[in-house]
């Protein structure tokens, strides 16, 4: 039997784990290398970027900065999440706010040395994103329109940290010739990025009590619900045109089921949206997105499925 003090101890672990999301971490990992393999660098074998140490080091401050973030905007969002998600927060405040700092510090720390490590443009790149993510907590987020933007590109920016290292070294003379494969990578973000944008906004309509308890100035604040579902729609039908040029212009193997089925489900989406007026409902709708980008991670294997059994038997010759 543990001890009262061991409880203790363990809850505060498990609190701490649900600060920085920890159920998140892996899902973007796994997104990264997955990125990496399948639409940054297929031409290379999934075994030599498995192995790469540099890419493993970006990836490896990647998470840590994310998890940092997470830990700052719950400091910031401490107040409103006692209204919006009062199990959740009373878990989180378990970890007190000095012990939410310090580790914050450390874990900041742990990703601008892990980049230093790779080169100076890692340092400045993370630099600047672990600055913007502390901005956008503090102030940007309690404003309407950009606070969303800017949180769906915060979201984004770990890829483009793996896409700067595989392309640091193009010269500028041969950009020309990877213009197609910028334009699916291109592609690719875009759909991402819409769909967290969405999601964001979806959040606001979920959040509104403690939104408007914190003098947080979103949409639905703003304006009203139905503005904030006229957007939501706008962006949803925006979506089409990433997946259009992907599956339609470029060859992204099997994974244009994924694009189709992800289109029928925004369709179902939109006509429950129109039907929603409560906090539950919108947390479904959330749930839904959630699920879909998820399930995007995983199926970035269909591009070329081959790549699983052809890993397999390199890994077998050692």
């Amino acid at each position: 039997m543990l001890s009262r003090q061991h409880k203790l101890l363990v809850m505060k672990i498990v609190g701490l784990f649900s600060v920085v999301r920890g159920y998140n971490i892996p899902i973007i990992v796994l997104a990264q290398y997955l990125s990496a393999i399948f639409i940054l660098a297929p031409e290379k074998r999934a075994l030599d970027i498995l192995l790469d140490f540099n890419l493993f080091l970006i990836v490896f401050a990647s998470a840590v900065t994310i998890a940092s973030g997470y830990i700052i905007n719950n400091f910031y969002d401490s107040q409103k999440d006692l209204i919006n998600r009062p199990n959740k927060s009373m878990l989180d405040r378990l970890v007190s706010q000095k012990t939410k700092l310090s580790v914050y510090f450390s874990l900041n720390f742990l990703a601008v040395l892990m980049a230093l490590i790779v080169s100076w443009r890692a340092f400045l790149f993370f630099s600047a994103y672990i600055f913007l993510i502390w901005f956008y907590s503090h102030k940007i987020k309690k404003y309407a329109i950009i606070g969303n933007l800017t949180s769906a590109l915060l979201a984004v920016v770990p890829f483009f940290a793996i896409l700067l290292y595989f392309y640091n070294k193009i010269l500028f003379e041969e950009i020309e010739n990877h213009m197609s494969h910028f334009a699916v990578i291109s592609a690719h973000a875009m759909f991402l990025f819409l769909l967290l944008l969405i999601r964001e906004m979806i959040k606001d309509l979920e959040n509104l009590k403690g939104d408007l308890a914190n003098d947080y100035q979103t949409i639905p604040i703003l304006y009203n619900e139905t503005v904030s579902k006229q957007i939501i729609t706008v962006l949803t039908f925006m979506t089409v045109i990433p997946v259009y040029v992907l599956v339609n212009i470029y060859d992204v193997g099997y994974m244009d089921i994924y694009f189709y089925i992800c289109f029928i489900a925004l369709l179902f989406f939109l006509i429950y949206l129109w039907k929603s007026n409560s906090k539950e409902q919108y947390l479904l709708l959330h749930n839904v997105l959630k699920f879909l980008i998820v399930s995007g991670v995983f199926c970035i294997v269909l591009i070329n499925p081959s790549v699983l059994w052809h890993g397999k038997n390199l890994i077998s010759r050692f």
